[in-house]
């Protein structure tokens, strides 16, 4: 499966800041009443990086990656350096021990096409179907928007998010997805 989303009315705004995206970092609450931080994916996030990719279940491991194969250290490294600009990733981390546990992933990074990015999305299993994928992918739509992205492609997962109108649904703006435009609502 493969899809796009076009963000309308972005031309002429600001690129957006230099450095680490210090404006996304919230607690959501989803249907179930857990909160989840969602913050801006750091250097240190590796590790825990790959303990999520360990934790995937072997479907939601192949939705992802499109084969059974798990996140090696050096992949998640290089994954958990973004610029904040071209390349950008979200985590959603939940306070379970002495560090916390990312439980879903949402990123962006340059495409084929100018002023368009590819997504890839991952929530852990357990977490699955409470609204946090939703939740993810607008946050990277908005964060890509504020920063002169005005188009965004996915396979996989983040096709099916996107395309299935869930993270849309409150907007009733299904329509218009799947026409891949979308407006993204105010903040």
């Amino acid at each position: 499966m493969s899809g796009s989303v076009r963000i309308m009315g972005t031309r002429g705004q600001p690129a957006g800041i230099q450095g680490f995206a210090a404006g996304i970092d919230r607690v959501v609450v989803l249907r179930d009443g857990a909160s989840v931080h969602l913050r801006p994916i750091r250097p240190d996030d590796a590790p825990r990086l790959v303990a999520l990719c360990q934790r995937l279940g072997p479907r939601t491991v192949y939705q992802r990656f499109f084969s059974p194969r798990r996140l090696r250290p050096e992949e998640a490294q290089a994954l958990a350096n973004v610029d904040y600009r071209e390349r950008m990733a979200l985590v959603a981390e939940v306070g379970t021990g002495q560090e916390p546990d990312l439980v879903g992933v949402a990123r962006y990074g340059p495409a084929a096409e100018a002023a368009t990015a590819d997504i890839g999305l991952v929530v852990e299993d357990g977490w699955q179907g409470l609204g946090l994928g939703p939740i993810l992918l607008e946050e990277l739509l908005r964060a890509g928007a504020q920063r002169g992205i005005q188009e965004f492609s996915g396979d996989g997962e983040s096709a099916r998010v996107m395309l299935a109108g869930s993270v849309y649904a409150d907007y009733a703006e299904y329509d218009k997805v799947r026409r891949h435009e979308y407006h993204l609502p105010p903040a």
